[in-house]
């Protein structure tokens, strides 16, 4: 059975649970007996299954890499998340690899950070695995809250929302992880920037990488798992924004306009990225563009490219950089 497939009957076994089931976290308590309910800042009836199991959805520990110029699998529109600390080799880790594991756990010039891929809410986003002076790794929990993934810590198996990273459930209920300068972009233009540059190498698992099991998923009607209110403005709920802190511009309106200067930020489309999760083959989907995101001195910005359910649904009051 697919993830998607999985989706569609997880969703009717929730709707025929009902709501007072979901909010008693006792049930979770065999499957999780280190982490604490006692300590929650968001309501357990928001929070779903997705299908699979704890780790069930494998995190990546210890990445290899190759170099740049060893690397054949990859066509040219298909997607990568580039990390480029400064003082190391930038790395491209392939979506064709997080759309299966979704966390890549990986030390870059000393700092442990955790690569982190959504696909149901396309949050993309790298955060320093730090957390106050400890080092950590994560898993993938399993569980959804507003279709977007909960991350857990492996030393308190506290539950963590990937799109806020913030800890919801547990010990450390109320930390913060700190988002780290990344960025999608095509594997072409990676290639051709980062010339000396790191890709991650294909996971020793049985996984059909290169193939989206999501197909069509970023131009249906509804997100998976969310019962949440659609976006203002009449923005479909699966049309991509980018995200910079609790604003959120439009990905069409970036496309139209090819730059925007707003906000303290500059904004720049250019074609040749696919959508990773449009048609069966990642790297034959449709037209999504390179965004980058910088400062007004041209650092890079921290931003990811979220849809427009997950930015309102975790941005209630967030600002919609609608260019009015």
């Amino acid at each position: 059975m697919t993830p998607l497939h999985r989706l569609i009957v997880t969703c009717a076994t929730v709707l025929a649970l009902g709501d007072s089931a979901q909010a008693d976290p006792s049930r979770w308590q065999a499957e999780w007996p280190r982490t604490d309910f006692n300590r929650s800042s968001v309501e357990f009836a928001e929070i779903l299954s997705g299908g699979p199991p704890k780790d069930g959805i494998p995190a990546i520990d210890a990445p290899e890499f190759l170099r740049v110029a060893d690397e054949t699998r990859l066509s040219a529109r298909e997607p990568v998340l580039t990390y480029a600390p400064e003082g190391a080799p930038a790395r491209a880790y392939p979506v064709r690899y997080l759309m299966w594991h979704e966390i890549v756990n990986d030390v870059v010039a000393g700092r442990p950070i955790a690569v982190t891929f959504c696909p149901l809410c396309n949050t993309g986003m790298v955060f320093d695995a730090t957390i106050n002076g400890v080092d950590h790794s994560f898993g993938v929990s399993g569980k959804l809250r507003h279709s977007d993934m909960i991350m857990y810590d492996r030393a308190t198996e506290s539950w963590w929302q990937q799109a806020t990273a913030t800890a919801i459930v547990g010990q450390m209920m109320g930390m913060q992880l700190t988002q780290l300068p990344a960025w999608m972009e095509s594997w072409e233009r990676f290639r051709a920037e980062h010339p000396d540059g790191l890709v991650m190498d294909e996971p020793d698992a049985p996984r059909r990488y290169g193939s989206n099991p999501y197909a069509a998923y970023d131009t249906s009607d509804r997100p998976f798992l969310y019962r949440g209110e659609d976006p203002p403005h009449g923005i479909h709920p699966l049309a991509r924004v980018v995200r910079v802190g609790d604003r959120a511009w439009p990905l069409d309106r970036l496309r139209e306009a090819g730059a925007l200067r707003e906000g303290g930020v500059v904004l720049t489309w250019r074609a040749g990225q696919a959508s990773a999760l449009d048609s069966r083959e990642i790297g034959a989907g449709r037209e999504v563009g390179n965004v980058r995101v910088t400062d007004t001195q041209g650092r890079p910005a921290v931003h990811d490219i979220p849809f427009a359910f997950a930015f309102h649904a975790f941005h209630p009051d967030g600002r919609w950089m609608l260019g009015e």
